[in-house]
């Protein structure tokens, strides 16, 4: 989620000249060409597992942000997409395919998507040439798949790292299919993923529990009240449960090393979705604005007021509860 503090240091350090003079410390703001801030660009990347539904959710956010007069657009950066509901402005299928890497070089599948994104790194001018061609300053990028591209392998982390050092202001959109709170060991997984995905692409990550919609179906198999998955609570409840599935016993030792991981980072949580709702997108659209830092710098009308209100949450617990757990499970 978005650091407010590492957001203030950084813009201070960023915008001010500090001498000494007769004694004392003297700051005087100036303005850094690094910083854009008369245009500043922001994008979401949205990624996450096969069938989590990042396509429908890319569609979705599109709309509802032109909704909001944002100048957004969608940038396919899966070269398998070939189902896409949206128009993408920047396709990497003009550049490279799936099919063609499985064609020419006899690769499978995965190893062809892989070598489709690593042909993308070689290529990176063309990305950059296409964003700047763009009269949009938002985008959404519909991201591959494969977990291992955001999990162990570099190249993904390594563009979007450079599009930070450029002046894009971004942050990872992670979606899983809330379906995984059903099962303890699904959760442990997700829990993992997640937690994996943000150490590797190193920017502010916005985890979401998608087809929120779908919870009424499978509530009477979870274990907890909602709340707990969402804030991820005390996970030795969770270890408890894990142990006494059946089958899952012998790994005791192994299960307490994952959960004490995961407890000894505090970084996990989560936001839920159903994408077929406005509300939904609106309070997901406020923490990616957090997250990416849009809500402080998009040149829109604000006040001290509200800004500090969205950096320490203004909602009451009820309020929370009724508005984004609830509405779910009624």
């Amino acid at each position: 989620m978005w650091n407010f503090r590492k957001f203030l240091l950084e813009l201070f350090m960023n915008s001010t000249e500090i001498s000494y003079m007769d004694g004392k410390l003297n700051f005087r703001m100036t303005t850094n060409r690094n910083l854009n801030v008369r245009n500043p660009l922001y994008g979401q990347l949205v990624v996450g597992p096969p069938g989590s539904g990042k396509t429908t959710y890319c569609e979705k956010m599109q709309k509802f942000l032109k909704e909001l007069d944002r100048k957004v657009e969608v940038v396919n950066l899966d070269p398998a997409n070939d189902g896409m509901d949206y128009q993408a402005s920047i396709d990497i299928m003009k550049l490279i395919t799936v099919e063609d890497a499985m064609s020419h070089l006899g690769l499978g599948p995965n190893g062809a998507l892989i070598y489709c994104i690593e042909y993308l790194e070689t290529n990176f001018d063309w990305l950059v040439q296409q964003l700047k061609a763009s009269k949009s300053n938002y985008f959404i990028f519909d991201c591959p798949g494969q977990v291992e591209l955001y999990t162990h392998h570099n190249a993904m982390a390594r563009m979007f790292s450079k599009l930070e050092e450029m002046g894009y202001h971004l942050c990872v959109v992670h979606l899983v299919d809330s379906h995984y709170c059903s099962e303890p060991g699904k959760f442990i997984s997700t829990l993992f993923l997640s937690l994996n995905t943000m150490l590797q692409m190193g920017l502010p990550q916005v985890n979401v529990l998608s087809k929120a919609d779908l919870l009424k179906q499978f509530e009477s198999k979870l274990p907890f009240g909602m709340d707990f998955y969402t804030e991820v609570l005390d996970l030795q409840y969770l270890l408890d449960a894990l142990d006494a599935t059946p089958g899952m016993g012998k790994y005791k030792k192994l299960n307490a090393a994952i959960v004490s991981l995961i407890e000894s980072y505090s970084l996990v949580s989560f936001s839920l979705l159903d994408a077929n709702k406005t509300e939904s997108l609106l309070r997901l659209k406020n923490a990616i604005d957090k997250a990416n830092g849009y809500v402080y710098g998009a040149g829109e009308e604000v006040s001290v007021n509200s800004l500090l209100a969205c950096a320490v949450g203004a909602e009451t617990e009820s309020e929370r509860m009724e508005k984004n757990i609830n509405t779910y499970l009624q």
